[in-house]
């Protein structure tokens, strides 16, 4: 069994990354060369899976696979290894899984089968191998991650700067506690000598009385024991003061009261810790030696198992110019072992000016540009109502979104058409308490919601089982259960054909992801949203729940139109509005798809005079271009240009 690394300066983690920089560069090594970053990502959707929810190879669930399962239920690399082909055929371009690093492993804290409480940032979570232990599941892990990059899959790892588990329990007042709420005075200070005295957890997983400093001989504990690489922690690395308040940070100022802390029972690291250059840590660690052993630790990942892309939980609640400066570190490593756009998106669970603290052009970041985009949490808060028509949404709620990403794209994003690349869409993930369908959500709303996944700008990325029409868990009398995070963390594999490429959703996820891929103006093109008719001559944007979402996707001469009807119960019959420029040699435009099976065939290019309307304001009259279109209930079309 391979020695394992004690510190982020063990000679094992300097000979993995020695090792892959070799590689990159053609020398003699037993080490496969790094895979080649993608030339952009928007040409590889995404397909979200939690190892432990997804397959394995031989084994059933050790729970019922569709009841909610607070607990591990053996999902493993191997797993997702033997469904590879299955992902590609479905075309998937880039695969993220849930972290892989060692949670607390004793069987009493088997509840964290998510992966998002790290005890061990250096060692792979024994329990997704085949035998349960650490040599067998670090060496199926590079197995998954070559086989997959074998069919031309890029691999995505999440990863936790936040926070790890609760490897310290505090003492307050005499009394050992898992978790306290923050007083809501320490703001967002690293250290003001108020922190609380901490009792490191035990391998058993109990707090040890004793254990208040470093536990006695890092480098000797067990590997079940306090926090891993052993060496490298101390406890003021920890925050240390209980569980954070309010949920929107704005960092460093905190004025919203906002107070750093735990994440639960998770505790925070403190990301932004500064050290002098007189601290007795500067030499070995620099001005940030938080942000330098996560740094390193996850470089380390990336030379040893070749990821291709980081997705960044919970990173709304770390200092954003240390995820700033994290990003750049991570794009310089992983420019210096040859992949020469590794990806990095942040879960930013908030609005667009929150996110612009974390991505893209920020005034604050003096070099660099941080990390490269976020989860599309303002675009998913508007997909859970406009396609199903609920409640507050209007189909209106979606060319404002867009409308206010361009009027901020100075300061916060890019050009037009540019900020695509900065979003990572979907419909939804592990920590809702509902998936997108529900079990009485008709197809035909799952499907027009699909297809506008794919074709809005973003990068899309779809949840797994969403195209095995999973709709979340059931009670043991079989009726829906909306519970949080565990609702809708099926496992898949328990399904009876789980893995069946003959379903409806499955084939419609294979048409889209070809169309994406046939048309370029679907990955980089800018978007329109259209004015629609009902009598051909005047226009204007649907805003009514249950209206028209019509949009175009333009790049050069080339125009994608999309159209969907939301109401569950009232045809559209009606024209659209396209650009008379970039059509003025076309004639007809084509339908490529429709969610409902509708026969493809051309509508004609109408040209004629034309008002397009704004808040009942009426506009001067102009020689338009429109087609004509005929859309079912919940119907979703596209067309393209017949030239």
């Amino acid at each position: 069994m391979p020695t394992i690394p004690d510190s982020v300066f063990d000679p094992a983690v300097a000979a993995a990354i020695r090792e892959a920089r070799a590689a990159a560069q053609g020398h003699g090594t037993a080490v496969r060369p790094p895979f080649a970053s993608p030339l952009d990502w928007r040409d590889h959707w995404i397909y979200f899976l939690m190892i432990d929810r997804f397959n394995h190879p031989t084994k059933p669930p050790a729970g019922t696979w569709n009841q909610p399962c607070g607990r591990h239920q053996g999902g493993s690399f191997k797993g997702i290894e033997e469904r590879l082909d299955y992902l590609k055929e479905l075309g998937v371009g880039a695969l993220w899984i849930t972290p892989v690093v060692k949670n607390p492993a004793p069987v009493s804290w088997e509840y964290n089968y998510h992966g998002y409480a790290a005890q061990d940032l250096l060692a792979v979570d024994a329990r997704f191998g085949s035998d349960g232990t650490r040599a067998t599941a670090e060496q199926e892990l590079r197995e998954l991650v070559d086989a997959a990059h074998d069919r031309g899959i890029y691999m995505i790892l999440d990863i936790v700067l936040n926070h790890m588990a609760r490897v310290f329990d505090y003492w307050v007042q005499g009394v050992l506690l898992d978790t306290f709420q923050n007083d809501g005075d320490l703001r967002s200070e690293p250290m003001s000598g108020r922190e609380k005295e901490i009792a490191w957890m035990s391998g058993l997983g109990f707090p040890r009385a004793d254990w208040t400093g470093l536990p006695p001989d890092a480098a000797a504990i067990h590997p079940d024991d306090a926090v891993h690489p052993a060496l490298d922690f101390r406890r003021d690395f920890f925050r240390r003061r209980g569980e954070k308040t309010n949920d929107t940070p704005d960092w460093p100022d905190a004025e919203d009261g906002f107070v750093p802390g735990d994440f639960g029972s998770m505790r925070q690291l403190v990301v932004e810790y500064r050290a002098e250059a007189t601290h007795p840590l500067f030499d070995l660690w620099g001005a940030n030696p938080v942000l330098t052993l996560l740094v390193r630790a996850y470089s380390y990942l990336i030379a040893r198992y070749d990821f291709d892309a980081f997705r960044i939980d919970t990173a709304k609640y770390v200092d954003p110019i240390m995820m700033q400066f994290f990003g750049n570190a991570i794009r310089e490593f992983a420019l210096s072992i040859g992949k020469r756009n590794f990806f990095t998106f942040g879960e930013v669970w908030d609005d667009e000016e929150i996110l612009a603290r974390f991505v893209g052009r920020n005034g604050n970041v003096k070099e660099g540009f941080g990390i490269d985009a976020a989860k599309d949490f303002p675009l998913f808060q508007v997909m859970k109502t406009v396609p199903k028509a609920l409640g507050s949404g209007s189909v209106s709620l979606l060319p404002r979104l867009f409308a206010k990403r361009k009027a901020l794209e100075d300061q916060l994003l890019s050009s037009h058409g540019e900020a695509s690349r900065y979003f990572v869409t979907f419909l939804d993930n592990h920590d809702q308490s509902e998936r997108f369908r529900h079990p009485l959500t008709p197809d035909a709303q799952v499907t027009l919601a699909l297809g506008l996944l794919f074709t809005l700008q973003g990068i899309p990325c779809l949840y797994y089982g969403t195209e095995q029409d999973l709709s979340g868990t059931v009670n043991s009398q079989g009726d829906h259960v909306a519970q949080q995070f565990e609702g809708v963390r099926e496992a898949l594999w328990g399904k009876p054909e789980a893995f069946s490429a003959a379903t409806g959703t499955y084939q419609y996820v294979r048409k889209l992801s070809r169309l994406r891929g046939r048309l370029p103006a679907l990955r980089y093109g800018r978007q329109y949203f259209r004015p629609i008719s009902g009598n051909g001559a005047d226009f204007g944007l649907s805003t009514d729940v249950g209206g028209v979402v019509a949009f175009s996707r333009i790049l050069g001469d080339m125009e994608v139109l999309v159209v969907a009807n939301t109401s569950p119960s009232s045809r559209f019959d009606g024209h659209v509005l396209i650009d008379p420029v970039i059509n003025s040699q076309n004639s007809a435009l084509q339908m490529e798809l429709s969610n409902l099976g509708t026969h493809s065939f051309q509508r004609a290019l109408v040209r004629s005079t034309a008002i397009v309307w704004e808040d009942d304001a009426r506009g001067e009259p102009f020689t338009a271009a429109h087609i004509q279109v005929a859309l079912a209930p919940m119907e979703f079309q596209l067309f393209t240009q017949v030239v």
